[in-house]
């Protein structure tokens, strides 16, 4: 049997590409639910689109976990007469980081078309402001690779205003175990969550409780959990760990959140995960995220009872082309698992 760590990376990989920016979603969602309906665990849909993994416990108590596979992306806001597009970013990046990458269409009609992103001046050699122009999305075009002149032959595509935009998510996986890619915030901790799935089938493991997974699907724009289950009292999200600044995490270690933009996380389940991490000699750190949210806060914003914790592997560069290690994702399959198994 493949290990663990191998199973998260090509789980990773080929959930990476697999176009999802928020509200368009479907393909992945589709992919999660059979990968988990093939390790024998029930899976139903919410009204917006999103997944429910059931696993049944020694407990009827609820234990939810949650990652999200929405990611970053734009939308086709509308078309130049050059036959260039305009866009309008999902989710909260900077220009820089979509700045020269190259995209996908996705029209209505379920075409297809390939593109670059670009400012409207994206040549030094031409524009004298190329350098110091403002990245911001009214300077932000999407170049078709089709042979467009107008927005006539555009429109003559199919592609047309509402069009979703997927970012190329560029994955690499090197020899020293770095994976580099967009969008490991947050499809990192899906593929760890599937890892948990395929553990607990293989070796035929039971959690304490009950779990519901929720997969989410409008994360990034933040009301992703704001319908959980009722019955769940306790909720986990598996998202990422920020890095920067006066942060303690890296890319080694996962993540335990005490607090972030919504407020403190829950101090008995943090207090838990903490001497979980130290019982099974997990790297970890703890660390405030003051400009981040998760499914958790959408779910407490949402008005449910619950108590909840956020823990995940320590990502660079979020929102743009990420990187984690090979320790960082394995750190944490090891404490959800040391989670739903002693808990």
């Amino acid at each position: 049997m493949e290990n663990n760590v191998t199973y998260i990376v090509d789980t990773l990989e080929h959930l990476v590409n697999i176009p999802s920016p928020t509200g368009f979603t479907h393909d992945v969602i589709d992919f999660v639910k059979t990968t988990a309906s093939g390790f024998g665990y029930s899976c139903d849909l919410t009204a917006k689109g999103g997944l429910i993994i059931t696993v049944p416990g020694e407990k009827e108590e609820v234990l939810g976990l949650s990652a999200h596979t929405d990611t970053l992306g734009a939308m086709v806001r509308s078309i130049n007469t050059s036959g260039t597009l305009n866009l309008i970013p999902i989710g909260g990046y900077m220009m820089e980081a979509i700045e020269g990458f190259y995209c996908k269409i996705h029209t209505r009609n379920g075409k297809v078309y390939t593109g670059t992103i670009s400012t409207t001046m994206p040549s030094v050699h031409t524009y004298d402001e190329a350098r110091t122009l403002e990245r911001a999305p009214r300077n932000m075009i999407v170049t078709i690779d089709e042979q467009v002149e107008n927005k006539e032959d555009v429109e003559a595509l199919g592609i047309s205003s509402g069009d979703f935009i997927s970012l190329d998510p560029c994955f690499v996986h090197t020899r020293s175990g770095f994976i580099k890619t967009r969008h490991i915030d947050d499809k990192g901790s899906v593929a760890v969550l599937l890892a948990v799935l395929r553990k607990l089938s293989k070796d035929k493991i039971t959690p304490k409780r009950t779990l519901k997974i929720l997969i989410s699907n409008y994360e990034e724009i933040g009301h992703g959990a704001s319908y959980i289950p009722e019955d769940i009292t306790e909720f986990l999200a598996i998202d990422m760990g920020a890095l920067g600044a006066d942060l303690n995490g890296d890319e080694y270690k996962v993540s335990i959140c005490a607090l972030d933009s919504s407020g403190p996380y829950d101090y008995d389940m943090t207090n838990r995960l903490i001497q979980m991490a130290k019982d099974h000699n997990i790297d970890y750190a703890i660390d405030i995220f003051p400009h981040y949210g998760s499914d958790v806060s959408a779910a407490l914003r949402g008005g449910h009872n619950i108590r909840g914790a956020l823990i995940g592997q320590g990502v660079r560069a979020s929102h743009g082309i990420e990187r984690t290690h090979e320790k960082g994702l394995e750190g944490t399959l090891n404490l959800v698992m040391a989670y739903i198994t002693e808990a």
